[in-house]
C-alpha cells in the first residue's frame, strides 16, 4: 500500500487529516508517533475548525519542516506543496474544499489527504538537497 493510501487508512482509524498525513511519514520523521499525533491534534477540520487551511495540507507542510535537517527554511518547498495541493484539490481552505458556503464540495477529505501526501512526496528530494 502506498503512503497516500496508508494516510487515508489512518484517517479512517481515529486520526484527523493532519495527523493522518504526519503518521504516514512517521518512519521518516524525527518524532515518535505520539508526538506527531499531539502536534496534529489541533488541525482536525482544518485550521480553526474549517475557517482556514486544510489540516492535511498543514500536516504535509509540518512534515516538510521536520524532514529538513539542513537548518535552512523550507518556505519554497511549502509554497510548492501548497501550489500542488491547490491545483489538485481546488482550494486550500477547509470550508471552501467542503463547500460550506457554496454547497459545492471541491474535494473530499480522503482526497485532500491523498493530495497532501503526494505533494509532500514530490518535495522530499528537494528538501533533502536544500
Amino acid at each position: 500500500m502506498d503512503r497516500a493510501e496508508k494516510a487515508v487508512e489512518y484517517k479512517h482509524n481515529r486520526f484527523n487529516c493532519c495527523q493522518a498525513v504526519l503518521k504516514a511519514f512517521s518512519d521518516k520523521l524525527p518524532l515518535d508517533e505520539n508526538a506527531l499525533a499531539a502536534i496534529g491534534s489541533g488541525f482536525g477540520m482544518g485550521m480553526g475548525c474549517m475557517e482556514a487551511t486544510c489540516g492535511a495540507l498543514c500536516g504535509a507542510i509540518m512534515a516538510a519542516g521536520l524532514l529538513n535537517d539542513t537548518g535552512k527554511p523550507t518556505v519554497r518547498q511549502a509554497r510548492e506543496i501548497l501550489k500542488d495541493f491547490t491545483e489538485k484539490s481546488g482550494a486550500s481552505v477547509c470550508k471552501d474544499l467542503k463547500g460550506m458556503e457554496t454547497g459545492i464540495v471541491l474535494c473530499e477529505c480522503d482526497d485532500c489527504v491523498r493530495n497532501a501526501v503526494q505533494a509532500l512526496e514530490q518535495q522530499i528530494a528537494v528538501i533533502a538537497g536544500s
